[in-house]
């Protein structure tokens, strides 16, 4: 949960306890058809004025995302919380964005006492004063799913208690059957929804937004990060009183600290800044890594410091999980790329989710092997997570990689934790605390296994796998022949000049229509014009003149053509 309040000048029109759908609906799809027209007035070079331009373009998508991430705000929680999944997914959004997305903080004003007092009475079928010794009435912080007061247990222990925002089950069984809608629409659609499984985007979404604002799930999570830590004397994760725990309310430890992005305030107190910033990454390193469960939301807001230089960890509702097969998809992933292999990375990708196989991945291969190329010439040491990860999205957007959740969750959360660290200590570097950990999984091999686990056993695989194939691959020519008996082979063959060729009668096709169309509207214009329907006659040659002008600049198109080849 977001740490500090939000002025309560601002009054959301979803800040309520019922919901009217009609309204909702209206809202959301009025929001849905601006995007859609905004994308498509994107392409227009008549939009811009003085014509369009890289930087021009560049400018509006930026203005486009910074709205986006407004009128997710003024959507309410539902809308809040989905974007911020979609920051994840850079594998289907543009880059400006993902990273407006990013920046989706969900601080609003807090809701009413009287509410905190209703919520905590039908749950537990008592009072505040029955439950506790002290009740702080105002918030430590407010978000958009619930708040946070600070108070004390009739035994004496200091407590923070987690309050879920009235209606808000409701309000997402409203938003959700909207989206459930609008998924369906671009699922069905010709252009957008090639390659895209929006219904799996969908309930993935549903699956995690319930789960998230369900405090029992989140008691679980904080109790098996804690029992992860309990060997780390370095990490402090607040205690679970599950006695005060219902799917609405969850009362933990009350541990407070420094915020980690409080730079000044760690100096004051004495704290090895250049320490912090290495052990926040060791701590994600061995979550990502050794446990397979990890914070999924790891931003400073939730990252805190004691005062004897411990890490506090907070908000346990987003939690991500690697399991053990995963690990080892990834393990061959980290093999094959470690070879500089592009194809053996593409078969890994494919086996692990993350690449979706189309007819010709010529392209995909050939931009994975100049990623290999560019980033194995440089030291280990020398790279960033942010530049790694940046440029994977960039090759990834518009391309058919679908890289899974759990994938992008972990790259966010090492650029940001690489980002802490630089504010920590402007010399530190992600890859310098990694490379220990990589060493390990490298040796280990496999993570389902440990006492497997050697370089030698990963090859030893390897080789069972070439035995396979050549086993396989008389059978494999059998079948290829019967094909190509039978007339089932399929051979595709791209020739840039065939393909040059086509396009300019498509061109020269489009052209001829243009030459029929000014010339009716032009015949039009003159008999309305001899009949004195002048107004009419103007209004048709407006629009054989933009026509006119649209012919002219496809002229202009097929004479560039020309010339470039």
């Amino acid at each position: 949960m977001s740490v500090g309040l939000m002025s309560a000048g601002k009054a959301y029109r979803w800040n309520r306890e019922r919901y009217s759908r009609p309204r909702r609906f209206v809202d959301i799809w009025l929001f849905v058809w601006r995007l859609i027209f905004g994308r498509w007035l994107l392409t227009k070079s008549w939009s811009y004025w003085g014509g369009m331009t890289d930087a021009k373009r560049a400018s509006r998508r930026r203005s486009q995302a910074i709205w986006i991430r407004e009128t997710f705000l003024d959507l309410g929680p539902t809308f809040i919380k989905v974007g911020q999944l979609f920051s994840t997914r850079a594998d289907l959004f543009p880059a400006e964005y993902v990273e407006e997305l990013a920046k989706l903080q969900d601080r609003v004003p807090a809701f009413s006492y009287e509410k905190v007092e209703r919520i905590i009475y039908e749950d537990f079928g008592r009072t505040i004063p029955e439950l506790f010794r002290s009740f702080d009435p105002i918030p430590l912080a407010a978000a958009s799913l619930g708040q946070v007061h600070k108070a004390q247990l009739i035994s004496g222990e200091e407590v923070v208690v987690k309050v879920q925002r009235p209606g808000l089950r409701q309000l997402f069984a409203i938003d959700l059957s909207i989206l459930q809608g609008i998924a369906r629409y671009f699922q069905n659609h010709p252009k957008w929804g090639q390659g895209r499984d929006w219904m799996g985007i969908y309930e993935e979404c549903c699956r995690i937004l319930y789960e998230e604002i369900d405090y029992l799930s989140e008691g679980r999570n904080a109790d098996t990060f804690r029992r992860n830590f309990r060997h780390r004397d370095w990490v402090c994760v607040p205690r679970v009183y599950w006695r005060y725990a219902t799917p609405r309310v969850l009362a933990l430890e009350y541990l407070p600290g420094i915020k980690i992005s409080h730079y000044e305030a760690l100096e004051a107190a004495g704290l090895n800044r250049r320490r912090l910033a290495e052990l926040g990454a060791k701590a994600y390193l061995q979550q990502v890594l050794n446990d397979g469960f990890f914070h999924a939301d790891p931003h400073p807001g939730n990252i805190a410091v004691s005062p004897t230089g411990q890490l506090i960890f907070y908000d346990f509702g987003m939690m991500g999980r690697i399991q053990p097969v995963t690990r080892d998809k990834l393990l061959k992933t980290f093999f094959s790329i470690a070879q500089r292999n592009g194809e053996q990375v593409v078969e890994s990708l494919i086996d692990l989710g993350a690449l979706v196989p189309t007819g010709d991945m010529g392209p995909v291969r050939r931009s994975i092997q100049y990623m290999l190329d560019n980033f194995m010439d440089q030291s280990f040491e020398m790279q960033s997570v942010a530049q790694i990860s940046d440029d994977l999205y960039e090759i990834a957007y518009d391309q058919p990689f679908r890289f899974p959740a759990t994938f992008t969750f972990v790259m966010r959360a090492f650029s940001t934790l690489e980002g802490v660290g630089k504010g920590l200590d402007k010399s530190f570097n992600f890859m310098d605390v990694a490379q220990p950990f990589a060493a390990e999984l490298m040796t280990n091999g496999n993570f389902s296994d440990p006492d497997n686990g050697s370089l030698f056993t990963e090859l030893g695989r390897q080789a069972a796998q070439v035995g396979t194939s050549a086993f396989g691959l008389p059978r494999r020519l059998e079948d290829a022949l019967d094909k190509l008996e039978n007339g089932d082979l399929r051979m595709r063959v791209r020739a840039s000049e065939s393909d040059r060729i086509l396009r300019r009668m498509s061109n020269i096709n489009l052209g001829l229509n243009y030459v029929v169309l000014i010339g009716s509207f032009t015949i039009a214009a003159s008999i309305l014009l001899v009949n004195q329907y002048a107004v009419l006659a103007g209004l048709v040659a407006v629009f054989a003149l933009w026509v006119a002008i649209a012919y002219l600049r496809l002229l202009l198109k097929l004479d560039k053509y020309e010339k470039m080849f």
